[in-house]
C-alpha cells in the first residue's frame, strides 16, 4: 500500500469529517474505511491534533521543525565546546 503524507490541514479536516460521521452513528471502523486511514492512524491523529483548527495544526508542525533545527544547532555547539576544551588541555 502506498504511504500518503497528509498535511496538518488535511489531518484536521479528516478528523472533523470523521467526528461528524461518528456523531451520525457510524462506528470507528466505518469512519476509518471512508477516510481511507487505519484505526491506529485515527487514534494517533486524534491524540496529536484533537480539538485543533487547521491554522493551529500548521503552526504546530512549523514549531516542531524549528525545534528540531534548534536542537541540532545546540548539539553542534556542545560538540564544538567539548572539542575546544580537549584542545586547550592538550589532549589531542
Amino acid at each position: 500500500m502506498k504511504r500518503r503524507h497528509h498535511t496538518p490541514e488535511q489531518v484536521v479536516r479528516k478528523l472533523a469529517e470523521g467526528d461528524k460521521l461518528l456523531n451520525c452513528g457510524s462506528d470507528i471502523a466505518e469512519v476509518c474505511r471512508q477516510l481511507e486511514i487505519t484505526e491506529s492512524t485515527w487514534h494517533r491523529w486524534k491524540n496529536q491534533y484533537g480539538g485543533m483548527k487547521a491554522s493551529d495544526a500548521k503552526r504546530l508542525k512549523e514549531l516542531e521543525i524549528e525545534n528540531g533545527r534548534l536542537k541540532r544547532i545546540v548539539a553542534d555547539q556542545a560538540l564544538d565546546i567539548d572539542m575546544l576544551k580537549h584542545i586547550a588541555e592538550g589532549k589531542f
